[in-house]
């Protein structure tokens, strides 16, 4: 799995024009997921992004979690994250699971992250989505299984 992580100060996804979830202070993850991903990958991630201190403390140093300052996620599953564009011009997606595997481990993620007592909205699995978010820092990293 592959996850792009942004810290956020509000973030929004629309499909068809109609905001399907919002979120405040925390998270934009954009997860990509590819063929061997399993449960473990999916508990591996979600626990390490709960507990990953990129929030500041009262020195302005990176040592709060979401968990610490009460954070939201918005997670966007992202296909696109397994493209490889080192040959010809259009990516080639061969890295990405399949929709059917991918939609099962992308929904056991978000479950695993709520069950931290974390609220989590999501985009709608598949669909065409608009996603703004206002970038807090900025503060964007890749996180992997």
């Amino acid at each position: 799995m592959k996850v792009v992580l942004q810290r956020s100060k509000q973030a929004s996804v629309k499909v068809d024009g109609e905001v399907v979830g919002e979120i405040s202070n925390g998270f934009v993850l954009l997860v990509g997921i590819t063929h061997e991903d399993t449960e473990r990958d999916a508990k591996y991630l979600a626990d390490k992004i709960v507990h990953l201190r990129v929030f500041e403390d009262e020195n302005e140093k990176m040592n709060y979690s979401l968990l610490d300052v009460g954070g939201q996620i918005l997670s966007v599953s992202q296909f696109t994250l397994y493209g490889d564009c080192r040959k010809g011009r259009r990516p080639n997606f061969m890295e990405a699971a399949k929709p059917d595997k991918a939609e099962e481990i992308y929904h056991l993620f978000n479950q695993m992250l709520r069950d931290h007592g974390i609220y989590v909205a999501t985009g709608e699995f598949g669909a065409m989505m608009d996603v703004s978010l206002i970038n807090d820092g900025p503060v964007t990293l890749i996180i992997e299984s």
